[in-house]
């Protein structure tokens, strides 16, 4: 079965508006997309974002004429908007394959590979992380996530308790446990999050005893030998003097998240606390590590 699409541009003050008419003509389904190339980044638990300008797409079924559709859109829509509708056919498609397709396996460090789970890894004798990242944060794709794994494969885990602060679908967690570490705690403030990690813990034979997993108003540890945080820069500023304490004297914290205009906030709020190491830039994103200093 095809479809037909109709799309048109509106500000975040006319999206309202616009899907009530999409909605009116007998759209099935009702997406939204970046008008101007305006990143939003993970939201807070319960915060649902919008452009300032969007792209909004009204669904329809081909027993309608695309034609009628377009045209009765046309006189319900002001003039500024109705110079920006399009439309088109759109073929029906395995999407859940299609979705998958965008998924592959990932090359992190010379031993280190993310695999995700309904793919077999490149090199069975490697480190391979399987992930299904659910509806949290974190496939191994992203520069963050690449910048902090491959600071941790070239690191000894041995005898190493491991904070990941922020630990979205658990990948970081994951991995220090698959490196070594004694005693990994995921931390999140979203529930998906918490799940999306367990899941992924036990997918990988990650005992629950050496990964602990929890939301973070229920955390509470003793000092650990690294902390890691790839969450955003505003939440790593405030959060400063919190991790500082929870890192034992000549501990490690690995911060990434960061875009580089905002490296020198970040370095401002933990150079008082860390003795911080040259940064590693990707694709405009930075990493910052760092040894704890005044314990």
């Amino acid at each position: 079965m095809a479809w037909w699409q109709i799309s048109v541009q509106c500000s975040d003050d006319e999206l309202e508006q616009t899907e009530a008419h999409l909605l009116s003509l007998g759209a099935v389904s009702i997406t939204l997309c970046d008008a101007q190339d305006n990143p939003i980044y993970e939201p807070l638990p319960g915060d649902t974002p919008v452009w300032q300008h969007s792209i909004m797409t009204g669904l329809f079924e081909q027993g309608q004429q695309i034609e009628d559709l377009y045209n009765n859109l046309l006189a319900l829509l002001p003039d500024h908007q109705a110079v920006t509708a399009g439309r088109s056919a759109l073929e029906d498609q395995d999407w859940e394959r299609v979705h998958l397709q965008h998924f592959k396996p990932i090359h992190c460090a010379d031993n280190l590979w993310i695999v995700p789970s309904w793919l077999q890894p490149p090199d069975p004798a490697a480190i391979n992380i399987q992930l299904d990242p659910g509806l949290a944060f974190g496939t191994g794709s992203h520069p963050t996530t690449a910048l902090c794994l491959a600071w941790m494969a070239n690191k000894n885990f041995n005898n190493q308790s491991v904070i990941d602060y922020g630990c979205g679908s658990g990948i970081l967690s994951i991995a220090a446990c698959k490196l070594g570490a004694k005693q990994v705690f995921g931390v999140d403030i979203d529930p998906q999050a918490v799940d999306a990690s367990l899941d992924n813990a036990r997918r990988n034979g990650i005992d629950p005893d050496l990964l602990q997993v929890s939301l973070a108003s229920n955390f509470d540890s003793g000092r650990v030998d690294l902390l890691i945080a790839n969450i955003l820069a505003g939440p790593l500023v405030e959060l400063a003097p919190k991790f500082a304490g929870m890192i034992k004297p000549d501990g490690k914290i690995l911060l990434s998240g960061i875009l580089k205009t905002q490296l020198n906030d970040i370095k401002c709020a933990y150079q008082s606390y860390f003795d911080l190491d040259p940064e590693s830039v990707r694709e405009d994103w930075v990493r910052i590590s760092g040894t704890r200093i005044n314990g």
